[in-house]
């Protein structure tokens, strides 16, 4: 086995060393690498600007899909910022769009709406031991409060507390067992 000198620099899989001094320097430069392409990061006064020019040079059949895609915003964006640029679009491929979009948007809603209800219909956050899981350790073991803890803390609090403030003081008094 080959003995490695402190700060010596190892390649990485897939990495040839090139490269890896080039990942180097612009740390070391306080460059940023980001993944992302710089036409999908422009506002829409940058993509605006760059669209003039990448619009000439589009060779598909639909440009607003083509928009779409090529600057990373939805088809709606897309349909404002080429009439922006002086583009017809047709009103009924506009209005299909639309309602599209809506569908999407409601079905979204829809999904989020189900997967709450889910969690609240089947508390898997629950058990015959405990009565919140916080976790589990690295064993499968389940941690968290017991329904004892629960029963102990929380009737006591609400047997002292006959006032409005009972909510407030449940409240405070989870988070001063809490350690930071």
């Amino acid at each position: 086995m080959q003995s490695e000198e402190p700060g010596a620099v190892v390649p990485h899989a897939g990495i040839c060393a090139g490269q890896l001094a080039f990942l180097f320097r612009l740390r070391k430069l306080g460059g940023i690498i980001l993944s992302t392409p710089r036409r999908k990061r422009l506002n829409r006064k940058g993509r605006l600007q760059a669209a003039k020019k990448w619009i000439p040079t589009y060779e598909g059949k639909n440009l607003v899909r083509g928009y779409k895609k090529w600057f990373g915003v939805d088809f709606i964006c897309a349909i404002k910022e080429l009439e922006m640029l002086g583009h017809e679009i047709n009103e009924k491929y506009k209005k299909q769009i639309l309602k599209q979009e809506e569908a999407k948007r409601k079905a979204a809603k829809e999904r989020k709406r189900s997967k709450k209800e889910e969690l609240i219909d089947d508390p898997s956050w629950q058990n015959a031991k405990f009565y919140f899981i916080a976790g589990y350790t690295s064993n499968g073991v389940p941690y968290g409060i017991t329904w004892e803890e629960y029963e102990e803390k929380y009737s006591e609090t609400n047997q002292d507390d006959t006032s409005d403030d009972s909510q407030d003081n449940l409240n405070n008094d989870f988070f001063d067992d809490v350690p930071f």
